[in-house]
């Protein structure tokens, strides 16, 4: 599927990792991405971090999108960039924080490699906009030899 200017559509994968049972926000993300005509991947509850990664890996998505409402954010995104940093060629894609976190914690989960925290108050054209900007800085720097 390519959208109406001839490129590739955004790969977007949404992830729900641990034991966070609850989907219905992150459901609603992925239709709201999906009618802006991305091309979103929706792991499914009660992933690993490691699990996300290798699909993340082989669908060569552009923006890896995790989903907490947990309070386990800090320990699982910890996980997630510890993994990043063992694998031999690290992907490029931008990874996105969502759902609920304390503000307290975004710089911390920025300065891990985090590129975007969005909460559960954003608002549906800012995570569309926001999600076209890191694909973008990721098509850039691919082009010219950089990570995004």
């Amino acid at each position: 599927m390519y959208s109406d200017d001839g490129e590739e559509p955004i790969r977007v994968m949404l992830a729900k990792i641990g034991l966070d049972g609850h989907d219905r926000g992150v459901k609603v993300v992925a239709r709201t991405l999906r009618d802006a005509g991305m091309e979103v991947i929706y792991t499914g509850l009660h992933r690993s971090p490691e699990q996300v990664l290798e699909a993340a890996v082989q669908e060569d998505v552009d923006v890896l999108g995790v989903s907490l409402l947990s309070g386990a954010h800090m320990p699982i995104f910890t996980k997630i960039f510890a993994l990043l940093a063992e694998m031999p060629d690290r992907p490029t894609f931008s990874i996105v924080a969502g759902g609920v976190m304390p503000d307290e914690d975004e710089a911390a989960l920025r300065e891990m490699g985090v590129a975007e925290v969005l909460g559960q108050d954003t608002t549906p054209d800012t995570i569309v906009t926001t999600i076209r900007r890191l694909a973008r800085d990721r098509a850039v720097g691919s082009a010219t030899g950089r990570d995004a």
